[in-house]
């Protein structure tokens, strides 16, 4: 079992930066592959990114791709999403989660933190 929190999120001009930051609890957290999805108002919940747990291979979502980046640090139980040159389209609840395996569908993965908000505004 692993339980994430999520932080970082917050309020943000079009073209500024945040970092967001997902703490996993228990001893296994480099085994799970990370991501990191979105949902706005009204939207189905959308990938964003992800990260697996052997060699640390990235995946990204078109839309923030080149914008965002994914990385982990197994000695903090840590998971982060850079996310620069933000827009108001990426204004949403962002959400991390884990899996024994990477995959790019929310319906993929098992463990999820409670969400974090980020509003871009234009």
């Amino acid at each position: 079992q692993v339980q994430l929190v999520e932080s970082g999120g917050g309020l943000v001009q079009a073209g500024g930066s945040l970092r967001l930051s997902c703490a996993a609890s228990g001893r296994t957290f480099s085994s799970y592959a990370m991501g990191w999805f979105r949902q706005a108002p009204g939207k189905e919940r959308e990938f964003v990114a992800a990260i697996s747990w052997s060699d640390s291979s990235t995946y990204y979502a078109d839309s923030v791709k080149g914008r965002f980046t994914i990385s982990r640090d197994n000695a903090k139980n840590t998971v982060y999403l850079q996310m620069n040159s933000l827009k108001p389209e990426d204004t949403a609840v962002y959400y991390c989660a884990a899996d024994l395996e990477v995959g790019l569908g929310y319906g993929e993965y098992d463990h999820w933190g409670q969400g974090t908000q980020v509003t871009v505004s234009s």
